[in-house]
């Protein structure tokens, strides 16, 4: 897409949203606890506010303000405010409209009441207004967060006017959120996308190709449970991986 020239400043509001999901298999009714004491810690407030500081680098952006707080007994939200790098000599002026865009997470560990499949969501929102694009977090978040399924959001919403009078509604190409996703992350997801170009909707759905049984046991190794025990585990996670995508209960 050509540059434009613009009449005042680019009010284009662009929002990234991600459901992020990790699936584990915790056999005790302790290693369940265990398990979600473990990622509650490995993505506590503290640990959030620094993958959403480092989103807000990587998207050219300033942070404003940050809000965290863990939660009792468990999950954590951070709330970052941000604004489009300030133009020097300026300062006002560029955080005045742009003090709105954000970058959210809230996290929720959770397991089944009756085996041990257990489930870590996170939710995460870029919002931005301006030039900045979230879409160049994308590669980082989902790396971030080890993700089994991802569900992904992306819409462009208003429109900017050039120094014509003309209305731009998008001030770049985008076909699919797959466009920016890098090639060794699409190696390893199926990938699934309902896309409404003309109202510029995008949403993409991603799951892991391949399960690695070792990868999703908490406190034991494949050689801690017989054939058919295992056979069971590897069912199971398949078949809540398989519901999370699809989202939908689906027979086993």
């Amino acid at each position: 897409m050509e540059k434009m020239t613009l009449h005042g400043f680019n009010n284009l509001t662009k929002s990234l949203s991600f459901n992020i999901y990790d699936i584990c298999y915790a056999r005790t009714a302790e290693q369940k606890k265990e398990y979600v004491a473990y990622i509650d810690e490995a993505f506590n407030a503290d640990r959030l506010t620094q993958i959403l500081t480092d989103v807000a680098e990587m998207i050219g952006a300033t942070v404003l303000n940050v809000a965290h707080q863990d939660y009792d007994p468990e999950g954590a939200s951070v709330t970052m405010l941000i604004a489009e790098d300030q133009v020097p000599g300026h300062p006002d002026a560029v955080v005045g409209h742009l003090d709105k865009s954000h970058i959210t997470v809230h996290t929720y560990p959770e397991f089944h009441p009756d085996h041990g499949i257990s489930t870590f969501r996170a939710d995460i929102d870029v919002s931005t207004c301006g030039v900045i694009s979230p879409l160049k977090a994308l590669d980082f978040l989902i790396r971030s967060f080890e993700s089994d399924v991802v569900a992904l959001d992306y819409r462009v919403r208003g429109f900017t006017r050039d120094v014509d009078g003309s209305k731009h509604f998008i001030d770049h190409k985008i076909h699919s959120i797959q466009d920016y996703i890098a090639d060794d992350i699409k190696a390893r997801y199926q990938m699934v996308d309902v896309n409404i170009q003309g109202e510029r909707i995008f949403h993409t759905k991603m799951r892991l190709t391949e399960l690695t049984i070792n990868e999703y046991l908490f406190g034991d190794s494949p050689n801690d449970l017989d054939e058919e025990e295992l056979a069971d585990v590897e069912s199971r996670i398949e078949h809540e991986v398989l519901d999370i995508f699809h989202g939908r209960n689906l027979p086993r």
